[in-house]
């Protein structure tokens, strides 16, 4: 059977992050993709200009409709901004689906600057959702306000990456394309150790998207069977190719190439 994959995240009407790059990228890499969607946000390259949040009784309406017929290989989650609707979330997927992998995106800021995650949420998210997370996903930025670390350098990112597996996920990555660096780092932290997966910088504006996608090809290769370090490595080279090929898009920061010569070939 296809692998299957339930997304919950907001919806980017440009099209290069969100439930729209998840759906993009579980679907280039051969997976069948669900989704409950969490937001409305109105935004293209430039920026978001307005979101419209989705009540947290629904969002558990999608999650349970989707579980209950088609069910899933692996779920991620990405923009969740509130905090009932985290703890909807994770009392959702408890009671129905406490055995399936679970990739956490904790999305807070989005490109142009936007707050997407709320203190309250914050708590909640280290609270309630990544103590049941397979693996959680923090760029430098996130990992920051995760942890109040500052974070410079590799061994910064694996001081933040202790901290966060101390709240119960069975694995980190801490992702290092906020770093000023040539070779980007990125950092798996488990309890049986650590492994570094690189990415050549390409310096450009158009990574919009960069740390769904990248979530979402985690949890994809998790659906197909893949052990985690194998799916965190098939992913990150993924992200580097998506983001060699962007198809230039826009005035900002624009999207990256989820259909690419990477996924052409796996």
């Amino acid at each position: 059977m296809i692998a299957r994959v339930l997304s919950i995240a907001g919806s980017d009407s440009g099209g290069g992050a969100g439930i729209q790059a998840d759906i993009k990228t579980i679907t280039a890499l051969g997976g069948y993709a669900a989704t409950a969607i969490t937001a409305l946000t109105a935004q293209n390259t430039t920026g978001i200009s307005a979101v419209i949040d989705v009540p947290a009784d629904f969002i558990r309406e999608q999650i349970r409709a989707v579980l209950s017929d088609i069910g899933a290989d692996a779920v991620k989650t990405g923009m969740l901004s509130r905090e009932d609707v985290i703890v909807a979330i994770a009392e959702e997927l408890m009671s129905v689906a406490p055995s399936i992998p679970l990739v956490v995106d904790p999305v807070m800021v989005a490109k142009d600057g936007t707050r997407l995650l709320s203190k309250p949420a914050n708590d909640a998210l280290k609270r309630d959702l990544c103590p049941m997370a397979a693996i959680i996903t923090p760029n430098v930025p996130e990992a920051e306000e995760l942890t109040g670390l500052t974070i410079r350098d590799v061994n910064n990112m694996r001081r933040a990456g202790e901290m966060l597996l101390s709240l119960g996920s069975k694995a980190v990555l801490v992702t290092g394309g906020h770093l000023d660096v040539d070779v980007i780092p990125n950092l798996l932290v488990t309890s049986e150790g650590e492994e570094v997966f690189t990415m050549k910088r390409v310096r450009t504006p158009h990574t919009h998207g960069t740390g769904c996608t990248l979530g979402s090809a985690i949890a994809t290769y998790l659906a197909q069977g893949h052990a985690l370090s194998r799916a965190v490595e098939q992913a990150v080279a993924y992200v580097g190719c998506a983001v060699e090929e962007s198809p230039g898009l826009g005035r900002g920061q624009g999207p990256i190439a989820h259909v690419n010569s990477f996924s052409r070939r796996h």
